[in-house]
């Protein structure tokens, strides 16, 4: 009685086979597809312990192994006994009578011997098992913990390895094949003995025909299979992101991801096809996801295009990295001052020279056009008037605005920025950069929740970076309005050819180019995806024909080609009011505006003002002259409202607008009395900027030319420096200066005695 109690005690207080060892870190597609996997710490090819096994392999393993295995409890006593006669007849052990059960258990008691006593301890472990685990556990345990030869443990890791497919896709020959590995693993395995491999696969068809589990033609088909070989490696795709979620405490875990194999597939070609184009340019990297709007799923993660050259850096995770993002932050820009009333989406910008302590930003295109519509200036990407809206807007809120969307890359204070920050003068990842413009997507679209939570797990619950994107700071209406103006853009020189990438769906796209040529992307919504791609060299190297427009959008359309076309935004009516603007300058129409447009903008509070470009004056009936009572008949004088931009501005603007009519200047004998609209502007040295006076030879001092304008083409301009008379300027006003440095007082007066007085520093020679 105590011996039976002891031996039940010993029995419930043995535990039941457990495994220590590592095991691979795996990722699957949204469907189940291996994407790449790690090896176990141990060097081997064994994928995490599934909870089941299919059906066929389950079937072929049984028959081979252990027909019994339903209906045993851990120990089979008919095989034991037949077992101990072949011994006893044999004089030596040909037969173990193991069963699946028995030999799970010695799986997990590595390097024991194997020896009478070993098999009395299996088998008792065995039992224990047994009353431990069900069959279809105990089942999955043996299939996840068997040698398949090589380094390959594990059915998954087999199936995937030698056949280039899931355990569930097995045909009857795969699974036979599969099932007799075990058994012998160090003898025959793909590309060991492969005639022997072959000669029990089929002896096992044999009696799964003879026993019914599969009908004549399907054994006649299966013996038509060949064996497996070692060329059917595991697949490396996504290796980026498996490095990732590896780095995201999933190390070990068997990953079912949101990526779309069959796009993913498709979108690295395409990145693989522009990518040997590049390389011949030394441009070594690239890098692009997608990410589903609605499910916030990212379904291409292409984190760099991978190379056999070290010197290539194609391991960098792109993806993840903090780069320069140039002009990708201009349209968030935009949609804050839309939705605070501070900016109308066609409103006239200044875009001339202009500096900022030593922040002297450049268009790309190296010019001006003096003043130019707000929508221009995002579609267009022009730098100077962005830095002037940033600089109006302020930099403090700017960064405040970033930081709340969940841009945390860019953590230094606004200070440590500056203005540059518009135009890349921070760094964030591609990650963070998508994730807002998906954001903004979400936000057009009028979505309850605009919040956007990047995940690349397919279950929701086990996402590992809860990363959250938002555009608290722009409403659906200004969203709208700035995805509107996306769809418009172009470059400088641009001649139409993009209209060949774009597809009949609109795509709202921004493109961006860091300093010194470094990094080119490119970023397109619709109300379904979002596409992100960045071009460049990931140690930093620029390239001068790295541009976005030129080396990231070109990609970006290709990978737009290969998604489902959607409709595009309904206007969010309820976030829009019409509102009568000025044609020309965008804003409020005043009283003295008569060509107007009637527009929608974001029903919120404006803090702008009525257009002040429009001036009354009067002139002539040929509208040739400008007249004043004291030179005119009151009959001769006709009422006119006129367009007018201050001189510098329209110095600029004129140039590239045909038609803008310049102000008529006053007929003879008219005077100006009290003319509240200035003629003459400086511009050079512009706003701001310092002037350095180069040595043209060792004893040979340098120069500078200044230059100003006036709107009477016949004007004279006579110039002084710190009351020194420099000198008269007429139609060109131009003029050669050599000043020592210091500061000074530039005083311009004109025939009319208009004076107009700017201080100059000159910080050197």
């Amino acid at each position: 009685m105590l011996a039976g109690i002891l031996l039940l005690l010993a029995f419930l207080l043995v535990p039941p086979v457990k495994f220590k060892n590592t095991t691979s870190t795996v990722l699957l597609d949204r469907n189940g597809q291996l994407l790449s996997a790690t090896v176990s710490d141990e060097g081997m090819w064994q994928f995490p312990e599934v909870d089941t096994v299919p059906e066929k392999f389950a079937i072929c393993l049984t028959q081979f192994e252990d027909a019994y295995f339903r209906y045993h409890l851990g120990v089979n006593p008919i095989s034991v006994i037949r077992a101990m006669k072949q011994n006893i007849q044999a004089r030596k052990i040909v037969s173990g009578a193991s069963t699946i059960t028995m030999q799970l258990v010695r799986l997990s008691r590595r390097g024991k011997p194997r020896t009478f006593w070993e098999k009395c301890i299996e088998m008792f472990l065995a039992v224990r098992t047994e009353f431990s685990y069900s069959k279809r556990t105990i089942l999955a345990k043996y299939a996840s913990q068997a040698p398949f030869g090589g380094n390959v443990v594990g059915l998954d890791a087999a199936a995937w390895r030698y056949f280039g497919t899931s355990p569930n896709n097995l045909s009857w020959a795969e699974a036979a094949t599969l099932a007799i590995l075990p058994n012998a693993p160090g003898l025959i395995f793909p590309g060991r003995n492969q005639n022997l491999l072959i000669e029990k696969r089929n002896r096992l068809l044999a009696k799964l025909k003879g026993k019914g589990y599969i009908d004549d033609e399907t054994y006649q088909l299966a013996l038509l299979e060949p064996a497996p070989n070692l060329a059917n490696n595991l697949p490396q795709d996504a290796t980026h992101l498996l490095t990732r979620c590896i780095h995201d405490g999933l190390k070990g875990k068997m990953v079912v991801s949101t990526i779309d194999k069959r796009l993913y597939d498709n979108a690295y070609s395409i990145a693989l096809r522009y990518h040997r184009h590049f390389m011949a340019n030394g441009i070594r990297n690239m890098a692009a996801m997608v990410i589903d709007n609605r499910t916030s799923e990212v379904l291409v993660y292409i984190g760099n295009i991978l190379s056999n050259n070290p010197a290539n850096s194609s391991m960098v995770d792109i993806i993840k990295s903090k780069r320069s993002y140039g002009s990708l932050l201009k349209p968030f820009l935009y949609g804050f001052m839309l939705n605070e009333g501070l900016l109308y989406p066609r409103q006239l910008v200044d875009d001339i020279p202009v500096a900022y302590s030593d922040f002297a930003p450049k268009n790309f295109s190296k010019t001006f056009e003096g003043m130019a519509p707000a929508n221009e200036i995002l579609s267009r990407s022009l730098n100077v008037p962005s830095v002037n809206l940033l600089r109006q807007y302020g930099i403090e809120k700017f960064h405040n605005n970033l930081q709340q969307m969940g841009v945390k890359s860019i953590n230094k204070p606004p200070g440590h920025y500056g203005l540059s920050i518009i135009l890349g003068g921070a760094e964030a990842s591609m990650w963070e950069l998508a994730g807002i413009y998906s954001a903004l997507a979400k936000k057009a679209g009028n979505e309850q929740n605009s919040n956007v939570t990047l995940r690349y797990q397919l279950d929701s619950t086990t996402v590992r970076v809860k990363q959250i994107f938002n555009c608290s700071g722009i409403g659906s209406g200004a969203a709208y309005l700035t995805l509107e103006a996306l769809t418009e853009a172009n470059r400088p020189g641009e001649d139409g050819t993009w209209r060949h990438f774009i597809s009949s769906q609109r795509i709202a796209w921004k493109t961006g180019t860091s300093y010194g040529f470094r990094d080119a992307w490119a970023i397109g919504v619709t109300p379904n995806y979002t596409v992100a791609v960045w071009v460049g060299n990931a140690d930093g190297e620029g390239r001068a024909d790295l541009i976005g427009v030129a080396a990231a959008a070109p990609v970006m359309f290709d990978i737009f080609s290969l998604l489902p076309a959607s409709d595009w935004f309904a206007p969010p009516w309820f976030d829009l009011v019409a509102t009568v603007t000025c044609k020309h300058s965008g804003l409020i129409a005043s009283e003295n505006c008569t060509d107007t447009i009637m527009e929608y903008v974001p029903a919120v509070k404006t803090k702008t003002l009525p257009c002040p470009y429009h001036q009354k004056i009067y002139v002539d009936n040929e509208q040739k002259y400008r007249l004043t009572l004291g030179c005119a008949k009151q009959e001769e004088m006709f009422e006119a409202n006129w367009f007018v931009l201050p001189p510098a501005q329209e110095w600029f603007y004129s140039k590239l607008h045909a038609e803008y009519r310049k102000l008529p200047p006053f007929r003879k004998g008219c005077a100006q009395v009290n003319n509240k609209i200035p003629n003459i502007a400086l511009i050079y040295p512009y706003a701001g900027a310092d002037i350095y006076i180069p040595r043209e030879k060792k004893d040979t001092k340098g120069h500078s030319i200044w230059k100003a304008t006036h709107r009477n083409l016949k004007a004279n301009i006579y110039w002084h420096l710190n009351d020194v008379f420099l000198g008269k300027t007429n139609g060109l006003h131009e003029m050669l200066v050599s000043p020592k440095p210091g500061t000074y007082t530039l005083t311009l007066v004109d025939d009319e005695g208009e004076v107009l007085q700017k201080r100059i520093r000159v910080i050197g020679e």
